[in-house]
C-alpha cells in the first residue's frame, strides 16, 4: 500500500512539475508583443515608405528576423479591394496590434477598427479617421524634410553654375500628404532660385517604376537637373533612370525619399546618382506603437512627427553633396525649429502667397 501510494506521490509531482513549466512557457509567450504590418502590392521591399515601417518592427524585437511567423509578419494587399478584408482577418486573428502605412488604407481602417473596439491599429499619415481609444495615428510634417532638399539641391545647381535651372517631382497618389512634399520641396528651391522652373507627374500608383522611368527622362531630356520622387517603389524609376543619365556624362540628380536611398543610386564606386534624400523616420511610429503595447501605456489619438522630435530630416550620405549646400540646408533647418520659418502644408497656401506654380497636379484633400 505504501509503495503503491509513493508510486502515485511522485506521478503528480512529475506531473505538477511538467504543468509548472508548461504555464510558465505559456505565460512566457503571452507576454511577447504580437503585431502584423499590413501593406500595400509593394510590400517591405519598396525601399522607402514599408521598409522604413518593417525595420521599426524589426528593431523592436532585435532578433534579426528570427520571430517572422510567430510574433510578427507582413502581409500584403494586391489590390484596394483586399484592404477590408485583409484587415478583417487580422483582426480575427492573435494579433496585439495590426498596423497600416499609408492614406490609402485610411477609409478601410475607418470601417473595420470600429468593428473591433478591442483591438488595436495604428495607420501612418492620417489624423483624419474618428478618434477612437483602440486607434492611433501617425501624422508627418513631411514639409519640413522636403524643404531642407529642396535648398540642397538647389544649392548644389548655384554651386554647379546653373543660372536658371528647372526642378522636377514625381508623386505617387495624389493626396494631402504627397502635397506636403511637393510643396515643401518647391518652397525650399525657391528659397534659391525664386524663378525656377517646377515640372510635375504623379504616377497614380505605389508600385510602377518603369511610368516613373519614363516619365523621369522626358525631364531630365527637357533640362531637369534634378527630380524629386515620393512616389514609394514607384520612385525607384526615378533613381534608375538618374543613374543612366549620369553614367552617360550628365549632371542630374535624383532625391530619394522616406529612407535614406543613396544604395539605390549607385552606378560605380563611390558614385550615386541620389544626391540626398528626405528622411522620414516611419520607424519611429512602429516603435512607439509597440512600446506603448508592451509598456501598457497605449492611448488612443493623433501622434505628430516632425523636425523638432526627429521625425523627418534629410540624408548627407553622398559625398559629391557640397559642404555648401549642406551648410544651406542646416540654415534652414535652424530657422524651421527656432520658428523663424514656417513651411507651407497645402497647394492652396503655397498659390496664395505666389510661391507655388499653376497647373501643378498635387491636390489638397
Amino acid at each position: 500500500m505504501k509503495k503503491t501510494l509513493a508510486i502515485v506521490l511522485m506521478v503528480l509531482c512529475v506531473f505538477s512539475a511538467f504543468a509548472q513549466g508548461a504555464t510558465e512557457g505559456t505565460t512566457a509567450t503571452d507576454d511577447q508583443v504580437k503585431v502584423v504590418l499590413l501593406t500595400d502590392a509593394t510590400g517591405i521591399d519598396d525601399k522607402s515608405f514599408n521598409a522604413a515601417a518593417w525595420r521599426g518592427i524589426l528593431s523592436f524585437y532585435g532578433d534579426n528576423g528570427a520571430g517572422r511567423g510567430t510574433l510578427y509578419e507582413n502581409i500584403t494587399a494586391q489590390t484596394s479591394d483586399d484592404y477590408v478584408p485583409n484587415l478583417k482577418n487580422a483582426a480575427e486573428a492573435d494579433w496585439d496590434l495590426i498596423i497600416t502605412t499609408g492614406f490609402t488604407w485610411g477609409d478601410a481602417l475607418a470601417e473595420v477598427a470600429a468593428l473591433y473596439p478591442d483591438q488595436k491599429f495604428i495607420i501612418v499619415d492620417v489624423d483624419y479617421l474618428p478618434q477612437t481609444e483602440n486607434l492611433i495615428q501617425y501624422i508627418y510634417e513631411e514639409e519640413q524634410g522636403s524643404y531642407l532638399v529642396g535648398v540642397a539641391a538647389a544649392t548644389q545647381a548655384k554651386l554647379d553654375g546653373i543660372a536658371n535651372p528647372k526642378f522636377g517631382f514625381v508623386g505617387g497618389v495624389a493626396g494631402a500628404t504627397i502635397t506636403k512634399f511637393e510643396i515643401g520641396y518647391i518652397e525650399g528651391v525657391k528659397s534659391v532660385y525664386p524663378d525656377a522652373e517646377i515640372v510635375d507627374y504623379y504616377v497614380n500608383n505605389w508600385g510602377d517604376p518603369a511610368s516613373a522611368k519614363t516619365a523621369a527622362k522626358s525631364m531630365y531630356d527637357s533640362g531637369v537637373y534634378c527630380i524629386f520622387a515620393a512616389a514609394g517603389g514607384s520612385g525607384l524609376g526615378v533613381i534608375n533612370q538618374a543613374k543612366e543619365e549620369r553614367m552617360a556624362g550628365k549632371n542630374v540628380w535624383a532625391i530619394g525619399v522616406d529612407s535614406d536611398q543613396y544604395e539605390d543610386g549607385v552606378y560605380a564606386e563611390g558614385k550615386s546618382a541620389v544626391l540626398t534624400s528626405m528622411i522620414k523616420v516611419v520607424e519611429n511610429s512602429t516603435l512607439d506603437a509597440l512600446s506603448k503595447v508592451k509598456e501598457g501605456t497605449w492611448k488612443g489619438g493623433v501622434v505628430t512627427q516632425n523636425m523638432a522630435n526627429a521625425g523627418v530630416g534629410y540624408a548627407t550620405t553622398n559625398a559629391e553633396l557640397k559642404a555648401e549646400a549642406k551648410a544651406a540646408a542646416d540654415a534652414a533647418k535652424a530657422d524651421i525649429l527656432s520658428g523663424k520659418l514656417v513651411v507651407d502644408k497645402t497647394y492652396a497656401a503655397a498659390k496664395a502667397r505666389g510661391v507655388a506654380p499653376l497647373g501643378l497636379g498635387a491636390i489638397d484633400d
